[in-house]
């Protein structure tokens, strides 16, 4: 009676309890690598969303810019059309101007002419 008493466990537990063990490492073990796997798919993806994004805003400052572009070639051409109508007036104000000259200068020869015919006679 003075003696505690050993007990031992029996060699099937043991065996059973090593088997759970090894059974919830490799659980935790495939749960860590699933987690991993998709930490790293996550991480691909937003990679891929964020080159997208990238790609996107390249293209939308390459647009303003041929936008930009297609408003100064309209400005230019608005000028250089504005140039012209100025041209042709100017031309066509000159060219009546000249005319009705040469007409009054035609009239007084012709006139001038008259008249002195006249006093001759």
């Amino acid at each position: 009676m003075g003696q505690p008493m050993r007990t031992q466990l029996p060699k099937n537990v043991v065996v059973v309890v090593v088997v759970i063990v090894v059974v919830v490492v490799v659980v935790v073990v495939v749960v860590v690598v699933i987690v991993a796997v998709v930490v790293v798919i996550v991480a691909v993806v937003v990679v891929v969303v964020v080159v997208v994004v990238v790609v996107e805003v390249v293209v939308l400052v390459v647009i303003v810019i041929v936008v930009v572009v297609e408003v100064v070639v309209v400005v230019v051409v608005v000028v250089v059309i504005v140039v012209v109508v100025v041209e042709v007036v100017v031309v066509v104000v000159v060219i009546v101007i000249v005319e009705v000259v040469v007409v009054v200068v035609v009239v007084v020869v012709v006139v001038g002419l008259v008249v002195v015919k006249a006093m001759e006679e």
